[in-house]
Order: structure tokens, then sequence, then C-alpha cells
């Protein structure tokens, strides 16, 4: 599991800028918009989910979308979904609860975990997520974001939120 310099050195063999600041750890929406500052661009909310047949999903929506679990089972045809356990999320993504990100999926090279996400960040302004852990914000292009997940073998699906 890469640590985030590891992961900034492959955005950067990518060729993909970024801009991170820190900031102390955020375990939620509402902890991340106190301690961010002015940063601009597309801000999100990442969930790491599950149904019963052990099928996993990363699902990033902008951050203040509603996502209803039960309509999003139906839309991604996997049935009922629920949060992944911590340990499963450690052994899938190499991240803790509270670090959920996109970028998470360099730790996935099997692509046990599919990805799904929202529509709306497909306009262009910059994405910030967590460089793998909560005490950071990372922001890259929603280009580049792209780039990243072809370069890690994730193919999106995309969703119109809200659900």
């Amino acid at each position: 599991m890469l640590n985030p310099q590891q992961l900034f050195d492959r955005l950067e063999t990518l060729g993909i800028a970024q801009h991170t600041v820190e900031h102390p750890p955020v375990f939620t929406v509402e902890q991340a918009k106190a301690h961010r500052g002015d940063l601009p661009g597309h801000h999100i909310k990442n969930l790491f989910l599950r149904n019963k047949k052990e099928e996993m999903w990363l699902v990033v929506a902008i951050e203040d979308r509603a996502v209803d679990l039960k309509r999003l089972g139906e839309v991604l045809d996997a049935g009922r979904l629920s949060f992944g356990s911590p340990e499963r999320l450690k052994h899938h993504l190499g991240v803790e609860p509270g670090s959920v990100t996109p970028f998470a999926l360099i730790n996935d090279p099997t692509h046990q975990v599919r990805l799904a996400l929202d529509r709306g960040l497909a306009d262009g302004g910059p994405i910030n997520a967590h460089p793998l852990v909560n005490t950071m914000t990372t922001a890259v292009a929603a280009a580049d974001l792209l780039r990243f997940f072809d370069a890690t073998g994730h193919v999106p699906r995309w969703l119109d939120f809200p659900l």
C-alpha cells in the first residue's frame, strides 16, 4: 500500500499537476468544510460500499449530494448496499476510515473495487480529495483524475446525483 509521498511521485510520473494543503484530521464533510480554507473546485464525499455478494464500490460524489443507498444499489444493479468495514477498507484500498479517496484506487491493482462517479465532477473544475490520509487535501484537474483512473485500470461509471 502506498503512502502520500509515493502517490505524489506516481502523479508526477503521470504528468499530473497537484496542489496539496495540510490541515487537522477530518472525518466528515462538515469537519472538512471547517478546516480546508478557501480551496477552489469540487469537494467530494467518498463512500466505500459492499453488497451481500462481497462486491465493492467506491462512490465519489460532490460533497453536498444526497445519496440514497437503496436507490444507488438499484442503479448499480448491486442489490442492497452497506458500508464496507474498516478492515475491508484497509485490505482493498489501503486507507483508514475518514481517508477514503479516489486516489486509494492506486492500492487496488486487481480491480476488486468498482468506481462510480458523480457526473457533476466532469464540469472541468479541480477536484479536491485526500491523498490517502485525512490530514491533507490534494487538488487535481478533473481530466487529470480521469487519467489517473485510466492508469490504475479503473473505468468509472457515471451517475446522475441525487439518486
